[in-house]
């Protein structure tokens, strides 16, 4: 697929932000720290193409007004941390074309492809410098329109990205805005010093993350479960073979007092839970479920704040972070034989209207190592689920039979 870009902007603020420099959470600057991608496909419009790039433009300069921070840059300040300055450098918003059409895409399974739809983040050039929300309409033969974004995880979590989105296409449509961000990042950090000694082990600190993901329900802990055993059975690990699934937990209504509706940046935390393959396939699907939820129930408001001060205790925080394009092979490893399930079950992932309809389809940007993968809320609201996973091509026939054998069966 040939794209072509044609112009490339920069998105400032339409009024005055706050300037200075922000502390981020001990939240905010561990796990992925780079850019994550996402990208969403619409039908043609009647609207000119031009109209539509100048629409996009001035509803994100006003969109960039209430969600400031994202018109900042990041600053390493030694010990492997993060500041964020406000100084309305902007976002980037990308023009483009290509000569192919939305029936080339099919399905809209995921592809290589797809990274022609995304902005390129150039991690050569010095952090302090690359825009922490980068977008690219492109415009395809057909007429049809696909907006590819990348967005930095060491500001959002995916909640906090969807509430920008929703409020972005909310301005774009010429709607009151809706639902503000909350920015004050202090009722996530520790204090200065850490109150008290961490209360907790802390051992999810000390293994690299497995399996990731939100999991509140019966149902979705059944559906991340039978994953990780399919996977497990096609790559036809050894019974000894040790298995640490890390959940990832979203603390909003978990904290004491919770956290205010719209708050805007990074809230989840990893919770291990420790199997063996051999475990995993011997025992009854309920077993690993069990270990899951037992996970999940440890999240508690006093195990965060231990949390937290356990990474406020850290002389330097780089081996938590996953920043393999920032500073080459460092962080944790994912692949063979671990897996990284991420739910996107209960997020407000469709609907997204900037003036020219809904999509009709949303899914992420790219799949970046083997075991990485992803589940998604059917858009016709039959209540089935979208599982994208990426694995060696070796597995994968093996996990398709496998899978769908333990979902029969279960």
């Amino acid at each position: 697929m040939v794209v072509t870009i044609k112009n490339s902007h920069v998105v400032k603020p339409a009024k005055p932000t706050r300037t200075g420099r922000v502390s981020l959470s001990e939240w905010d600057q561990i796990g992925t720290i780079t850019h994550v991608p996402t990208i969403y496909f619409y039908k043609p419009s009647q609207t000119p193409s031009n109209a539509i790039i100048n629409n996009l433009k001035d509803s994100l300069s006003h969109a960039l007004v209430p969600f400031y921070l994202l018109a900042g840059r990041l600053h390493w300040i030694g010990r492997g941390r993060l500041e964020l300055e406000c100084n309305a450098m902007g976002a980037t918003l990308i023009e483009a074309e290509s000569e192919s059409k939305l029936e080339d895409f099919g399905d809209f399974l995921p592809s290589p492809e797809y990274q022609n739809l995304i902005p390129n983040v150039d991690y050569a050039v010095p952090l302090h410098e690359l825009p922490l929300l980068l977008v690219q309409l492109t415009i395809f033969q057909c007429g049809g329109i696909s907006l590819g974004l990348t967005i930095s995880h060491a500001v959002v979590d995916g909640k906090s990205a969807l509430q920008f989105m929703s409020e972005w296409a909310r301005i774009s449509r010429g709607e009151p805005s809706g639902m503000l961000p909350f920015l004050d990042r202090k009722i996530m950090r520790a204090g200065d010093p850490p109150s008290a000694p961490p209360q907790f082990d802390h051992a999810e600190f000390g293994l690299p993350p497995l399996l990731l993901g939100k999991l509140n329900s019966t149902e979705e802990r059944k559906k991340k479960t039978t994953i990780a055993i399919s996977v497990c059975k096609a790559r036809r690990h050894k019974p000894e073979q040790p298995t640490a699934l890390a959940v990832c937990v979203d603390s909003r209504r978990r904290v004491q007092p919770p956290l205010p509706d719209g708050y805007f940046g990074n809230a989840s935390l990893d919770v291990i839970a420790v199997s063996h393959a051999g475990e995993l396939l011997s025992k009854p699907l309920g077993y690993a479920a069990s270990k899951i939820r037992e996970a999940i129930e440890t999240v508690t408001d006093a195990y965060v704040r231990s949390a937290t001060d356990f990474l406020k205790n850290q002389p330097d925080l780089t081996r938590f972070q996953d920043i393999h394009a920032l500073r080459g092979a460092e962080g944790p490893f994912y692949g063979n034989p671990n897996i990284a399930v991420v739910s996107w079950l209960t997020l407000p992932i469709y609907g997204l209207d900037f003036g020219w309809g809904e999509e009709i389809y949303m899914g992420p940007g790219t799949h970046d190592f083997d075991g990485d993968s992803l589940l998604l809320p059917s858009p016709n609201e039959e209540g089935s689920v979208i599982l994208a996973i990426c694995l060696q091509a070796a597995h994968m026939e093996a996990f398709k039979q496998c899978f769908y054998e333990d979902i029969l069966l279960n």
